[in-house]
């Protein structure tokens, strides 16, 4: 099926994409489902009548929204600088129906202005800090709160993200600080929250030496821990869904041998490929090798990408039977983050083809290859 796909390339798995989200179904049944679109806008069309949500952080993913028909009550806008004109379009398309995150006092008024030029009461989740220039601390949500009467927003509840690849203690400390925050606004505020929007950021196990995970268990642990919470619980969830839903392919196409180390070249590279947690291309992934030739010893190869600079290592002492030029590697668990945070625009080579493997096992082509050297040129 991939024996004849041009190089390099993503391919995406829609079953498999799927099969993820029923899994999560069953293990998280009282939580709905926010898709982090950032991790993968490919999959959004696929995921559309899969999940609840969308977090959307930016104007282009709302266009990419937009295009795709997404329903504005799927859609959770967020992100940190929300700008005006933007804001205004997006509530005058999408309304009271669409949720609106407040990330800062300033968007607080922002949205209120948004609000009554439309004669709308918008449904708004305030942003809890953890720490860094996200969102708000919990004096500054408790102050809104206690003016909430006097705001054309109906405030919905609390959204908090403190980061990923978690460990589950700290996913336990936030249960507990996010279920006494909303009793105190109970308390102090008669405010009962609908929902909490939560990032849990659960762990991906990228490497080959990452210790296995029982997510089953993962998951009934975690549902523990929310079972007395007084509202709905809204998971907002990226890396975690889309992570194994997809594979980067990339083609050998030279091979050296220099100071006695073996080097296979590759037609991809860095500026396609991020596994978070990798440090220098010393850890070693989840690879398939499909050979053109027969069987062979087995060596250790230091595989790199096609880019100038010795920073673009993809894996070292990656071991490999019978290596040559034409063989593929498949690099797998790169469904998430790969598509959108490669360096694309280094060296002016060409962005990478996107495929999605539609249900019935063939490849449909989202997104051709695209030459980057205009971008990087005056016309």
């Amino acid at each position: 099926m991939t024996d004849a796909l041009p190089t390099p390339a993503y391919v995406f798995d829609e079953k498999a994409l799927r099969a993820r989200i029923g899994f999560l179904r069953e293990h998280l049944p009282s939580a709905k489902l926010c898709y982090a679109m950032k991790a993968n806008p490919f999959l959004v069309e696929s995921l559309a009548s899969c999940v609840d949500l969308f977090e959307v952080c930016s104007p282009g993913e709302y266009r990419i929204c937009e295009r795709l028909k997404i329903a504005p009550a799927q859609i959770v806008l967020s992100g940190v600088y929300k700008e005006r004109a933007d804001i205004f379009r997006i509530v005058g398309q999408c309304g009271d129906k669409a949720t609106y995150t407040v990330e800062s006092p300033s968007q607080l008024e922002l949205l209120s202005d948004a609000a009554r030029a439309c004669g709308l009461r918008l449904p708004v989740c305030l942003r809890l800090s953890s720490g860094n220039q996200f969102g708000m601390d919990k004096a500054a949500i408790g102050r809104i709160v206690e003016k909430r009467n006097e705001l054309p927003l109906d405030i919905e509840g609390i959204q908090y993200y403190s980061g990923t690849q978690k460990k589950f203690e700290k996913i336990r400390k936030e249960a507990e600080m996010l279920k006494a925050f909303l009793s105190e606004l109970k308390e102090n505020y008669g405010f009962a929250a609908k929902r909490l929007e939560y990032g849990p950021g659960f762990g991906v196990g990228y490497f080959q030496s990452d210790a296995p995970v029982d997510e089953t268990a993962l998951l009934r642990d975690f549902c523990a821990l929310f079972e007395d919470l007084p509202c709905g619980l809204v998971l907002e969830m990226g890396r975690f869904i889309a992570a194994s839903c997809g594979e980067y392919h990339t083609k050998i196409v030279d091979i050296k041998y220099t100071d006695g180390m073996r080097y296979c070249i590759v037609d991809g590279g860095i500026n396609h490929l991020n596994y978070y947690g990798q440090t220098m291309a010393m850890k070693l992934p989840y690879i398939r090798h499909h050979k053109t030739n027969g069987d062979a010893a087995e060596n250790l190869w230091t595989v790199c990408g096609s880019l100038c600079t010795t920073a673009d290592v993809l894996v070292r002492s990656l071991p490999l039977a019978g290596a040559a030029v034409g063989d593929e590697l498949v690099f797998e668990k790169a469904g998430a983050y790969s598509v959108t945070e490669g360096i694309y625009l280094f060296l002016s080579r060409d962005m990478p083809r996107v495929y999605v493997r539609t249900e019935d096992g063939s490849l449909v082509l989202r997104r051709d290859a695209v030459s980057t050297d205009k971008i990087n040129s005056k016309e």
